[in-house]
C-alpha cells in the first residue's frame, strides 16, 4: 500500500515539473529589462561627455561657481551611472542567471557576495549618494539670489531636504533589517 501511495506521489510530481520549470524560466522575461539598463547606461555616458564638452569649451567664461555646478554634474551622472552598474549586474546575478566571473580579474569585489539584501543596501546608499549631490547643487544653486539661476523657493529646498532625510532613514531601516535577516539566518543554521 505504501508502494503505490509513494507511486501516486511521485506521478504527481511529475505531472507538476512543467509548472515549476515555467515558474523558474520566467525570470528570463527581466532580460529585456537588463537590456534597456544598459541602453539607458548608454545615454548616461553620452550625458556625461556632452557636459564634459561644454565644460572644457567654456572653462574660461564660466566662474568658478558655474564650474562648480558642471563638476557636481558631471559627479551625478557618474553616481547614476554607478547605480545602473549595481542593478544591472548585481540584478542579473541574483534574480536570473549567474554570470560565471569567479576568478575574472575585473570581477567586482562586492559581486562575490550579493544578494537582495546586499543589494538593497547598496542601492540605497548609492540613491544617497545621488540625493546628496543634488541637494548641495540645490543649495549652491540658491546662492545664485536674484540671478535667472535661482529657481528655488525655501519652501522648495526644505522639501528636499526632508526627502533626503527620509532617504537616509530608509536606508537605516533597510541596513537594520537585512543585519537582523542575516543574524536569524546565522542562528538557524
Amino acid at each position: 500500500m505504501d508502494k503505490i501511495r509513494d507511486k501516486s506521489s511521485v506521478a504527481r510530481s511529475a505531472a507538476l515539473r512543467p509548472l515549476p520549470a515555467l515558474i523558474f524560466s520566467s525570470r528570463w522575461l527581466q532580460l529585456p529589462l537588463y537590456i534597456g539598463l544598459i541602453i539607458a547606461q548608454c545615454v548616461y555616458v553620452y550625458l556625461f561627455l556632452k557636459e564634459l564638452v561644454h565644460l572644457v569649451l567654456h572653462a574660461a567664461d564660466f566662474t568658478e561657481m558655474q564650474i562648480m555646478l558642471v563638476v557636481l554634474g558631471l559627479i551625478d551622472v557618474v553616481m547614476i551611472s554607478n547605480l545602473l552598474v549595481m542593478v544591472i549586474v548585481g540584478g542579473y546575478e541574483t534574480f536570473v542567471s549567474r554570470l560565471n566571473l569567479e576568478g575574472h580579474p575585473d570581477q567586482p569585489e562586492w559581486l562575490s557576495h550579493v544578494n537582495a539584501g546586499v543589494l538593497k543596501v547598496k542601492l540605497a546608499m548609492a540613491i544617497i549618494g545621488i540625493s546628496s549631490i543634488h541637494l548641495l547643487r540645490t543649495f549652491i544653486e540658491a546662492g545664485f539670489v536674484g540671478t535667472a539661476r535661482s529657481t528655488y523657493t525655501e519652501t522648495g529646498i526644505i522639501l528636499q531636504t526632508a526627502i533626503h532625510s527620509v532617504f537616509i532613514l530608509s536606508a537605516i531601516g533597510i541596513a537594520y533589517v537585512d543585519r537582523l535577516s542575516s543574524q536569524s539566518e546565522g542562528s538557524h543554521s
